[in-house]
């Protein structure tokens, strides 16, 4: 079930207020899941200013919300999508364009990231005609005989140390056979547009980013002298970090650096893309929870509260991310683990959690959970996932 509702938020700090928070949570109950547009707007306008030859493709997967989307796309924003389901998604905001723009839009603002493509899926995008990514040779037969229209993207090995998920192991050519793979695909009559690389997600270790940018230049080097000449367009990745505390560098520092390198390593005439999505939507996202039960175990105050792991706190798990469990009520504290509805013990949100004294029926709330959260929450149990609030939709 979604709600609409509206208040006067419009900057990029502007926390949203604890008695908002409550209001909300009168009204239509927990546990909630609150996504503020304007902060969804804000964060893809920071990420415009301080990368501005860097056209930002959103990483649906990060939050699906259609909602999300549509601001988003509303905004101005592209989109990054690994499913079938993610490219309709997008697509329903385009469905009433003329065929033309529909088109212009698929191929200038939607890329196919996912490298491994079943082949119902590859039938069912043909006639999208989108830009797709692929790394080994199979995928190079699948889809000259299943999407012969659509352009690809060769996608990279890169370095990935640092980052809080790791996704080298899985996928992305060996860069000394990038080039015979871009000559198989032409070989095969689909064109080759470019690169792209991943350095991984919530990425801290910034030179990632400067080893994969040399690489893929070195690539396009001897490519274009083996003769082909006709990509143009490099696709970066995610991997920008939300600011999820003060350790977090912040993305200016991040973007100094790859402005400078693009600027160095590529010509104008190459088009630079990026598929953010935790950075767009992790701090656009509260969630609100009420305390269902208390109990005193292995020395330590003990919540349960309504929300959990198989939830909104899936990331947790997922995604190998901690939300901090925060009060609505100040006091002294003392050391507390928190737990969520489910009758698994896995479902344990935190067994350090620096809380005043709870009681059943009290609110907690956790910020900068918009990412990789509600997007793989579950009704494991019978439980089901939080209500989805808009503000300043």
């Amino acid at each position: 079930m979604i709600f609409l509702c509206h208040n006067g938020l419009t900057e990029r700090t502007f926390v949203i207020s604890k008695t908002i928070l409550q209001n909300l949570a009168k009204e239509h109950g927990t546990p909630l899941f609150v996504i503020d547009h304007d902060q969804l707007r804000a964060n893809l306008a920071e990420f415009n200013r301080w990368l501005p030859r860097v056209q930002p493709y959103f990483a649906v997967k990060a939050n699906p919300n259609p909602e999300i989307i549509r601001t988003l796309y509303q905004a101005g924003a592209s989109f990054d999508v690994a499913s079938l389901p993610e490219f309709l998604l997008v697509h329903e905001n385009i469905k009433d364009l003329s065929a033309k723009e529909r088109q212009d839009f698929i191929w200038d603002k939607i890329i196919y990231s996912h490298p491994i493509k079943a082949n119902e899926t590859l039938q069912a995008l043909d006639q999208y005609k989108p830009l797709v990514t692929y790394d080994n040779y199979e995928e190079i037969l699948k889809v000259k005989k299943h999407a012969p229209n659509v352009g690809m993207l060769l996608r990279l090995r890169v370095p990935n140390t640092g980052a809080m998920v790791e996704l080298s192991s899985k996928f992305g050519a060996e860069p000394g056979e990038a080039v015979d793979l871009i000559e198989a695909a032409e070989k095969a009559g689909i064109t080759v547009e470019g690169l792209s690389f991943h350095v991984g997600s919530q990425t801290t270790n910034f030179q990632n980013f400067v080893q994969a940018l040399t690489m893929a230049a070195e690539i396009f080097k001897e490519a274009r002298l083996r003769g082909f000449h006709k990509m143009n367009q490099l696709d970066i990745g995610g991997g920008f970090p939300a600011p999820y505390d003060a350790n977090v560098k912040p993305l200016h520092e991040l973007a100094k650096i790859l402005n400078t390198e693009i600027a160095r390593l590529f010509p104008e005439d190459v088009a630079i893309l990026a598929e953010p999505g935790r950075y767009l939507v992790a701090t656009a996202c509260t969630s609100v929870s009420e305390v269902i039960g208390k109990a005193h175990r292995d020395g330590r105050q003990c919540y349960y509260i309504n929300d959990g792991v198989y939830h909104t706190y899936s990331g947790q798990l997922f995604d190998h991310c901690h939300y901090p469990v925060r009060p609505f009520k100040d006091g002294p504290t003392e050391l507390c683990a928190v737990f969520g509805p489910t009758c698994d013990a896995l479902d344990t949100i935190t067994l350090a959690e620096e809380l005043p004294e709870l009681f059943l029926g009290d609110l907690v709330y956790s910020e900068n959970i918009g990412a990789y959260s509600h997007a793989s929450s579950t009704s494991f149990n019978g439980f089901p996932p939080a209500k989805v609030i808009h503000l300043n939709l």
